[in-house]
C-alpha cells in the first residue's frame, strides 16, 4: 500500500503510547489510515491505546518493542514488516530525565542518552532498511528545539536530542532518491502528561498542534518541521547568541 499525497495506508509507531504518536494517529485515521502497528512496552496503556484507535475504524495490533533492547529491534520490526508495507514509521518514543538528578546519578543519565539516541539509531536504521526494501515510505522522527541548543537545565536531555536530530537528518541525506522520506519535527514544550510538573515555556502547544504540523509536513514532503514555526526563528536567533550571554538567559 503506497501513500498517496503523503498521507499513510498503514502507519507503524515506535512509542506506542506516546501522547504525540496517539495524537498524529488519530489524524490519519480520520484522512486515510487503516492499519497501524503500536510498538511499545507492553501494558494497559498500550492496550487502551489500541482499543481507542481501533474504536475509530483502523486495524490496529500491538507489539512487544523495547527501545532499550536494540538486539531485538531487527527481530521485532521485522516481524511487522513481514505482515504488509509500512506507508509511515513515527519514531515517538523517549523520555525526559529529570536533570538535577541525573546529574547526581550518571547511570540514570545514560538511561536517557540509551532511549533518546542509541535507541532511537537502531530502530531508525532498522525500519529505515526495511522502507528502501519495499521502495517507499516515511520515517518521522519526533526530535526536540531543545536539539538545537541544549540548555543548562536540561542538557542531558537535549544533547541526547541533539545526536538523535543529527542522525536523522545525515539517514535523511543517504535515503534521498530511494523513494524514502525522512521529516524531522522539532516541537518546543508540549503540553503532555510527561511535561505536566514543568514550568510551561513560551510558545507552548498541544499534541494535536504538533499532529496537524505532521499531516501537513507529510503532505508538502518536508525535511524538517517546527512546532510551532515561530520557533526556527527564535530558535535561530538562540544559536547564534555568544556563549556568555546565552548563559546568563533566564531558560
Amino acid at each position: 500500500m503506497k501513500d498517496a499525497f503523503g498521507l499513510p495506508q498503514s502507519l507503524l509507531v515506535l512509542g506506542g503510547t506516546s501522547e504525540i504518536a496517539l495524537a498524529t494517529a488519530r489524524r490519519l485515521i480520520a484522512r486515510r489510515t487503516r492499519t497501524v502497528w503500536l510498538a511499545g512496552r507492553p501494558s494497559p496503556a498500550l492496550d487502551r491505546a489500541a482499543e481507542q484507535l481501533g474504536a475509530l475504524g483502523a486495524d490496529v495490533r500491538t507489539v512487544a518493542f523495547d527501545a532499550l533492547d536494540a538486539d531485538s529491534h531487527e527481530t521485532v520490526l521485522g516481524k511487522v514488516f513481514a505482515e504488509g508495507d509500512i506507508d509511515l514509521v513515527l519514531l515517538a518514543f523517549g523520555v525526559l530525565g529529570d536533570q538535577a538528578h541525573d546529574e547526581r546519578e550518571p547511570s540514570a543519565a545514560v538511561r536517557v542518552a540509551q532511549t533518546n539516541y542509541t535507541g532511537a539509531v537502531s530502530a531508525g536504521l532498522v525500519a529505515a532498511r526495511a522502507l528502501q526494501t519495499q521502495g517507499h515510505g516515511s520515517l518521522v522522527v519526533l526530535s526536540s528545539v531543545a536539539a538545537e541548543r541544549p540548555r543548562r537545565a536540561n542538557f542531558i536531555y537535549g544533547s541526547s536530542k541533539a545526536g538523535l536530530d543529527a542522525f536523522a537528518q545525515g539517514l535523511g541525506d543517504a535515503l534521498h532518491g530511494t523513494g524514502v522520506h525522512v521529516m524531522v519535527v522539532r516541537p518546543g514544550f508540549v503540553r503532555t502528561k510527561m511535561t505536566a510538573a514543568l514550568e510551561e515555556a513560551p510558545l507552548a502547544t498541544t499534541p494535536e498542534a504538533v499532529a496537524t504540523a505532521i499531516e501537513l509536513g507529510l503532505r508538502r514532503r518536508s525535511e524538517t518541521v517546527w512546532v510551532p514555526g515561530a520557533l526556527r526563528v527564535v530558535m535561530s536567533a538562540l544559536r547564534h547568541l555568544p556563549r556568555g550571554v546565552f548563559r546568563r538567559l533566564p531558560v
